[in-house]
C-alpha cells in the first residue's frame, strides 16, 4: 500500500509538472502571430483535402475500418472535427483545472466512439508532437538542457519507442481485436491505479486540507522516500559515467549511462504504446530516482517530449498511415482554448474540489475502458460472453465517461463565466491555485 501511494505521489508530481509545460507550451503559441500562422498552414490541407476528397474516402473507409490495413486517409467531415475539437477542449479543461495532463482521457474518448486503439494513440501522439513544434522555442528553459544527459535519454527512449510502436503494429497485424484489448488492458491498470489512489487523496485531503498544506506532509514524505535511491544509483560506479548539474552541484553530479538508457526506454516504452508524450515519468524518474535537479529535469523534460513524440508520431505511426490528421488538428485547437480557461479557473476553485474532479475524470476513464475490455476479451476468446452483453456493457461505459466529462466540462465553464470579474481581478477572492 505504502510502494502504491508512493509511485501516485510520484507520477502526480511528473503529471503537474508536464501539465505546467503543457500551458506556457499553449500559452506561447496564443500569443505569437506566427505560430497562429503555423496552425492555420497546418489546417488547411488537412480541412480542405478532406472536403475536396471527401466522397471518394468514405467509399474506401467500409473496407479500411475494421480491417488490418492503414487508416491513411484523413476522412473529413464537420462532425468529426466538432468532436475532435470537443475531445480536445475536455482534455485542456483538465490540464489547465486540474493541474496535470489530460491526455489520459484521449484515446479512451476516441477509442468510445468506434476509433481503433492504435489509431487514436498514432493521433493523440501526433497532437503532441504539433503542438510541441510550435511550442518549441524554449529561450531560458534551454539553458536548463544537459546535452549530454539528453543525448543519452533519447537514445533509451527512441530505442523505447520503436518497441512500443512496433509492439502495437504487430498486435494490429495479427488482429485489430488483439491491439485494441492490449490498448485498453495498458488503459485498465494505469487508470484504475491512478483513479484509486486519486480518489483516496481526495477524501483524506478533503478532511485535512488545512493540516496538510501547513505541515507540507505529502511533498515531504516522497521526497524523503526517494533521495536515498538517488544517492545509491550516483554512487554506483559502472562506466561509462555521465556528469551533469555542474551549475548546480560544485563539480556536479556523476550517474551510471545505463540508469539513463533503461529509464529513457522506459518512457518511450509507455509513450508509445499509451499515445502520451511520457512526461508524467519523466519528471519522478530524473528528480527523484536518478537525482537530477529540477532547472535540468525541466529543461531536459521539454527537450525529450519534442523528439520522443515526434519520433513515435512520425517514426511508429505516421508513415504506417496510423494517423488521422483531422482529428489530431481539432485536438490541437481544441486543447489551447481549454487550457487557457482552466487554468483562469483554478484560481476561483478551491484545492479540496481540483484533487476531487481529478479524481472523477481518472475514474470515468478506468470506468470507460473496464467496461469495454469485457467484450474485446469475449471476441478474442478469453471469456465467454453474448455480444449483446458486451456490447451493452461498452455502451454503458461510453455513456458515463462522456456524462462526467461533459459534467466536468459545464462545471469549469459556469466557473469561468460566474466569476468573469474576479478573473479580471475586480474582487478576487481568497482561493487560491494549488
Amino acid at each position: 500500500m505504502k510502494i502504491g501511494r508512493m509511485m501516485y505521489e510520484l507520477m502526480m508530481v511528473g503529471a503537474r509538472a508536464y501539465a505546467e509545460w503543457d500551458i506556457s507550451t499553449s500559452k506561447r503559441i496564443l500569443q505569437s502571430r506566427k505560430r497562429l500562422a503555423v496552425l492555420g498552414l497546418l489546417l488547411i490541407p488537412v480541412i480542405f483535402g478532406g472536403i475536396c476528397f471527401a466522397e471518394e474516402v468514405a467509399g474506401a473507409l467500409p473496407s479500411i475500418l475494421g480491417g488490418k490495413n492503414a487508416y491513411s486517409p484523413a476522412f473529413y467531415t464537420t462532425t468529426i472535427f466538432l468532436a475532435s475539437i470537443a475531445v480536445g477542449m475536455t482534455a485542456g479543461l483538465i490540464t489547465g483545472c486540474i493541474g496535470a495532463g489530460g491526455g489520459f482521457i484521449i484515446a479512451p474518448a476516441l477509442m468510445s466512439v468506434g476509433v481503433k486503439g492504435i489509431l487514436a494513440v498514432g493521433t493523440d501522439l501526433f497532437h503532441i508532437f504539433a503542438k510541441a513544434i510550435m511550442g518549441s522555442v524554449l529561450h531560458r528553459k534551454l539553458g536548463n538542457v544537459s546535452v549530454s544527459l539528453a543525448v543519452v535519454f533519447l537514445v533509451g527512449s527512441i530505442g523505447g519507442a520503436t518497441v512500443g510502436g512496433m509492439l502495437n503494429r504487430k498486435l494490429y497485424e495479427m488482429n485489430p481485436v488483439l491491439s485494441d484489448m492490449f490498448i485498453t488492458t495498458v488503459y485498465v491498470f494505469m487508470l484504475g491505479f491512478l483513479s484509486f489512489y486519486a480518489l483516496l487523496d481526495f477524501f483524506k485531503t478533503r478532511k485535512k486540507a488545512a493540516a496538510d498544506k501547513a505541515a507540507g506532509k505529502e511533498s515531504k514524505a516522497a521526497g524523503e522516500e526517494i533521495v536515498g535511491i538517488a544517492q545509491k544509483l550516483q554512487a554506483m560506479n559502472i562506466p561509462p559515467m555521465l556528469t551533469f548539474d555542474e551549475g548546480v552541484t560544485p563539480g556536479g553530479r556523476r550517474l551510471s549511462w545505463i540508469f539513463l538508457v533503461l529509464s529513457g526506454a522506459l518512457v518511450g516504452l509507455a509513450a508509445a504504446i499509451m499515445g502520451v508524450g511520457g512526461g508524467f515519468l519523466t519528471f519522478p524518474i530524473f528528480v527523484y530516482v536518478l537525482g537530477v535537479s529540477s532547472a535540468t529535469t525541466v529543461g531536459t523534460d521539454i527537450f525529450q517530449i519534442i523528439f520522443t513524440a515526434g519520433y513515435a508520431a512520425l517514426g511508429q505511426y505516421a508513415i504506417y498511415g496510423f494517423i488521422f490528421y483531422t482529428l489530431a488538428m481539432g485536438m490541437l485547437l481544441g486543447s489551447l482554448i481549454g487550457i487557457q480557461i482552466g487554468s483562469l479557473v483554478t484560481k476561483v476553485v478551491t484545492g479540496p474540489t481540483i484533487r476531487g474532479f481529478y479524481a472523477v475524470a481518472t475514474s470515468a476513464g478506468f470506468i470507460n475502458r473496464a467496461f469495454a475490455l469485457p467484450a474485446k476479451l469475449s471476441k478474442m476468446g478469453y471469456i465467454s460472453m453474448s455480444s449483446a452483453t458486451g456490447a451493452m456493457l461498452d455502451k454503458v461505459g461510453m455513456y458515463i465517461f462522456f456524462f462526467v466529462l461533459s459534467c466536468f466540462a459545464i462545471w469549469v465553464f459556469y466557473s469561468f463565466f460566474s466569476n468573469i470579474r474576479a478573473l479580471k481581478g475586480e474582487d478576487v477572492g481568497a482561493h487560491g491555485h494549488v
